[in-house]
């Protein structure tokens, strides 16, 4: 690893740990209730928020969360569960079932807390009448391979669920629902991560059809069906059941790039934050990433020398073909391209959960050498790309960023130093 990797790797864990529940969980703790406490939870961190919460609870608790395989940790007083992401399976069924027996049967003298974050969408999984586990599948897999924002996604599901979209709140009335929530959506709306199980979110009925028009899904039978149905049509916020509940976000995009450039500039080097909300089809906006560092490379403007370009959000990939990667290398390899031959530049892209994709890394590193690093391995770079292979070029490049599960979820980190 070279210098410059090995500062940029330093700012993602700097990212990292600004989201870390030990960290966050202390945010916005609701007062303990007359009643009996019930955690609820959902996303690829929610393990690691319920033992955080379990250290900081003054207090009985009880209840379950359900997790991506691989992700869990040791609860003393949750239950924790795993399942598939980020195509659901089985599990993700059962998941959803004990988190609705969790908040049966309970009182206005009792309190929900829901440990919501990333990855929770298909993790819990409640089919409508009528929609087979199978149905759910195929509406993932075309969701994933459409190349829709994570807000237009979530938009579709909520509406093609029975836990999705504040409905997960609605079975635990009356009892008081406290949403502590991990962000990993652009803006950090909180009725769009994980879909909202516990926050209901202002988009229609109508809008999911527009969605699904637009990004011209096709979808099983009985899914087209449902959503034509009004046993479709999600609570709106100002159903009175919502009248007491709370949502908080904990964690964000924006705090940890906030913190990644405290870490740049302790070290010496000034850093700036483009954007925490980048949508957009991954390789685009890698385009963007590498004319801007090019551009400060050679005329020391809009920023000067030395400088480190933040961003973070959730981009896109339109699966085209069925190499391996996610957003993050494909995105890298974007930029790797553009940047080819040039001195002075180097990239890291990752996920902040440590899983870029489908594969064990969360991102990999690039510079102006790794296109021809690629060739020399026997490869043609811009081929990989073309072919959504980006995981093997950096795999032939020797540059992947394996850092494992990191217990959180912030989604995209992006950091290009220009020396």
């Amino acid at each position: 690893m070279t210098a410059e990797h090995a500062l940029l790797q330093q700012l993602f864990f700097a990212a990292v740990d600004a989201a870390l529940p030990e960290t966050t969980i202390g945010r916005c703790l609701p007062q303990r209730p007359k009643g009996r406490t019930v955690v609820v939870g959902a996303g690829k961190g929610a393990a690691q928020l319920a033992k955080a919460l379990e250290n900081r609870w003054d207090g009985p608790l009880s209840g379950t969360v359900v997790t991506r395989y691989g992700y869990g940790c040791r609860c003393e007083r949750i239950a924790v569960l795993e399942a598939a992401h980020p195509v659901p399976d089985a599990a993700s069924l059962r998941g959803a079932e004990a988190l609705f027996a969790a908040v049966e049967g309970l009182t206005e003298d009792d309190l929900v807390i829901a440990l919501i974050c990333g990855g929770g969408s298909a993790l819990l999984t409640a089919p409508p009448d009528g929609v087979s586990l199978e149905d759910k599948q195929a509406l993932n897999d075309a969701l994933l391979k459409s190349g829709a924002p994570i807000s237009a996604m979530n938009c579709i599901r909520k509406h093609a669920s029975r836990i999705k979209g504040g409905r997960l709140a609605l079975a635990a009335h009356p009892a008081r629902v406290v949403s502590l929530i991990v962000s990993d959506i652009p803006g950090d709306i909180a009725a769009y991560v994980a879909s909202g199980p516990t926050v209901p979110s202002e988009t229609t009925l109508e809008d999911a059809r527009t969605l699904v028009q637009r990004y011209d899904l096709t979808l099983p039978r009985a899914l087209q069906a449902h959503l034509m149905s009004e046993a479709a049509r999600a609570p709106r916020p100002d159903d009175p059941r919502f009248a007491d509940n709370e949502a908080h976000i904990i964690a964000s995009a924006e705090l940890s790039l906030q913190a990644a450039a405290r870490a740049a500039r302790d070290h010496g080097t000034d850093a700036v934050i483009l954007s925490d909300a980048i949508e957009g089809e991954a390789r685009e906006i890698a385009h963007m990433h590498a004319a801007l560092a090019k551009h400060v490379a050679r005329y020391d403007t809009p920023f000067a020398k030395p400088v480190i370009l933040l961003s973070g959000g959730e981009t896109t990939v339109t699966l085209r073909h069925t190499g391996r990667g996610g957003r993050n290398t494909e995105f890298l390899l974007s930029l790797a391209l553009d940047i080819d031959g040039a001195a002075g530049i180097h990239a890291l892209a990752a996920d902040t959960d440590g899983i870029d994709g489908s594969q064990d890394n969360a991102g990999a590193f690039a510079d102006g050498s790794t296109a021809a690093a690629i060739r020399a391995a026997g490869a043609d770079p811009a081929a990989l790309l073309a072919h959504n292979d980006a995981w093997r070029a950096f795999d032939l490049a020797g540059t992947l960023f394996v850092p494992g599960p990191t217990g959180t979820n912030v989604n995209d980190f992006r950091a290009i130093l220009v020396r």
